[in-house]
């Protein structure tokens, strides 16, 4: 089965991860977690198990601090971010927060997931979950930032007529590119506001990651 590069954001929906994490492995990928410092608020990175008895938990959740561990580096030493790219069959950002997203638009990379990102051979695939609060959803800059988020990874400019991020996945869905937006779902949120931003449920997720992989023909 693929390798998945799963990328967690500073999105309460991180609390998540480790659920998500399980759902991967028993579908028979082969997951590694690279976490925001954000991210580590939400979810105990020790708490996510290896999959194999000679795995140790830091070889599966990398975190900032493993980007560079020595105390300088030193020519040919790895460096982690492109280390991830080469392993990876795809990359998975869940919860992908506001903050991140608007990094990925720019092309910032100041932390290991958007360095990852940014090194990212664009013929992989990826699968985009954004969650956030309504408000910050439904700003122009987040629609501003998939569009160009798309593009990037397709290469093709979306229509006018992908004037929503709802559009925008059915454009992505139907087109030739190897990108799916699952969009975030309406429900009260944790901040307790009431509308769309919750992370769209895992078997979404899932079911993307599965649609892209048997198009690319990795299973």
């Amino acid at each position: 089965m693929a390798n998945v590069l799963l990328g967690v954001t500073g999105s309460v929906a991180a609390i998540y991860t480790r659920e998500l994490f399980g759902d991967l492995n028993e579908a028979g990928y082969s997951v590694k977690i690279v976490a925001t410092r954000a991210a580590l608020y939400f979810f105990d990175p020790t708490v996510i198990a290896p999959r194999s008895a000679g795995e140790r938990n830091r070889d599966v959740v990398i975190v900032d601090d493993d980007e560079w561990p020595g105390e300088r580096y030193r020519r040919g030493d790895a460096v982690c971010h492109v280390e991830l790219r080469r392993w990876a069959d795809a990359l998975v950002l869940a919860p992908l927060d506001a903050h991140t997203l608007a990094k990925l638009a720019l092309g910032l990379c100041d932390n290991c997931l958007t360095c990852a990102y940014r090194a990212w051979d664009r013929s992989r695939p990826v699968v985009l979950a954004p969650a956030m609060n309504t408000l910050m959803w439904t700003h122009p800059a987040t629609l501003r930032h998939l569009l160009q988020v798309a593009e990037d990874l397709t290469g093709r400019r979306p229509p006018a007529d992908a004037a929503t991020p709802e559009a925008l996945a059915r454009w992505l869905q139907e087109g030739p590119g190897r990108v799916r937006l699952v969009a975030p779902v309406e429900k009260e949120l944790a901040c307790h506001d009431v509308g769309v931003g919750a992370m769209a449920p895992r078997p979404n997720i899932l079911a993307a990651l599965g649609d892209l992989l048997s198009t690319a023909g990795t299973s």
